[in-house]
């Protein structure tokens, strides 16, 4: 992890905490997912909010009082508003990306789930998906959520990502094995 990323990733873990506990406190962990998904939303649709939060041409009174009206517009829970608030006030908002990333995690870590990152060679059906999220509930233990994507490049199967594993079963994998298996040989 580059520095900047780490100094980020910090930053957003203490905030996120403290949203995170509050909100469960107050028992809003569903109100707190449903503000992290609109956030993320708003943060991947506008290049507005995006410059906001990054840009130190805006003072610390400007972002607050933009990023008041925005979790004002959004109807976010009191936590987040006063967590954003704080942000702001101490030019933090850089890492408003890594809080919502790490919010996620808080969140489904208290819903007992996982999520998985699924890179395909084809899409999946909806019936593959629920099978394959079946399995991987089956070995976690956890309700396991999906991110697919697909990469024409992988040939054939499939690379799941679930926490520190990774399970690659890609036609793509399998080739460069035996290539290099065959250079070790000649």
């Amino acid at each position: 992890m580059s520095e900047p990323a780490s100094i980020s990733a910090g930053i957003a873990g203490r905030y996120a905490t403290a949203i995170f506990e509050i909100s469960k406190d107050s028992a809003q962990l569903d109100a707190l997912s449903s503000d992290v998904d609109t956030l993320g939303a708003a943060l991947t649709e506008s290049d507005d909010l995006r410059e906001l939060i990054a840009s130190p041409v805006y003072s610390r009174a400007q972002q607050e009082a933009a990023i008041e009206g925005v979790a004002k517009a959004m109807s976010l829970t009191p936590a987040m508003t006063h967590g954003l608030g704080l942000m702001a006030q101490k030019r933090r908002l850089f890492a408003l990306p890594a809080l919502l990333g790490a919010l996620r995690e808080k969140i489904a870590e208290a819903k007992g789930e996982m999520t998985a990152d699924v890179t395909a060679a084809t899409a999946l059906t909806s019936e593959q998906q629920s099978q394959l999220s079946k399995t991987l509930a089956e070995k976690t233990g956890k309700t396991v959520k999906l991110n697919v994507a697909v990469d024409e490049s992988l040939i054939g199967g499939m690379i799941v990502k679930l926490g520190s594993r990774m399970v690659d079963t890609s036609i793509r994998s399998k080739l460069a094995s035996l290539q290099n298996s065959m250079k070790e040989v000649g």
